[in-house]
């Protein structure tokens, strides 16, 4: 079991290849376009509310506010460019688990790299400092870039939710994965 504050205020975490730091407002000009990326929506899934200027300000002003979660900004660590974000929430305590997400800023910064290092050193902060047992994530079977990250750094199949997303191509499996803090990474 875990305090219900156990991620605490945001690290800035120093990656050869990346830097995590707080999520904020001063990366709203970068987040903005990443949200409304064609490609990277189609990856992550549609936003479920309509996203404006003010309501993107207000979001990445609050999330500060949070020690149930943490929402990375993923940076370039060489230019400081940002990259797209990661995410632990849905935190449960009593199981010491969490969900992974993650979003890179559109198809210019695939196949770089930069989200297995990001993957890995959000990994390596939710069980090495908050002290989580579990983390999971959600992956859509159109996806297999992604997926083979997650395996990389390593995430286990558990199992596929079948015909769970519809999009304009149809309808998708959703595969269900998650890594231990006792398995290899």
């Amino acid at each position: 079991m875990l305090a219900a504050d156990a991620f605490g205020p945001t690290p800035t975490i120093d990656g050869p290849v990346v830097t995590l730091r707080p999520l904020g407002p001063e990366y709203l000009d970068a987040y903005l376009p990443m949200l409304f990326d064609p490609e990277s929506a189609k990856l992550t899934g549609p936003a479920p509310v309509t996203v404006t200027r003010e309501t993107a300000l207000a979001w990445l002003g609050s999330r500060a506010e949070h020690t149930d979660r943490v929402d990375f900004a993923v940076t370039d660590t060489e230019t400081g460019a940002f990259l797209g974000e990661t995410v632990l929430n849905d935190f449960d305590p009593d199981n010491a688990s969490a969900n992974f997400r993650i979003a890179l800023a559109g198809s210019a910064v695939f196949g770089r790299g930069y989200g297995t290092a990001a993957t890995a050193m959000t990994l390596d902060y939710g069980f090495d400092t908050v002290g989580l047992h579990r983390i999971h994530l959600e992956v859509f079977d159109f996806n297999p870039r992604a997926r083979r990250v997650y395996e990389k750094c390593g995430f286990r199949h558990e199992g596929t939710l079948r015909d769970a997303h519809h999009d304009d191509g149809g309808w998708h499996n959703v595969i269900g994965m998650a890594v231990l803090a006792t398995d290899p990474r």
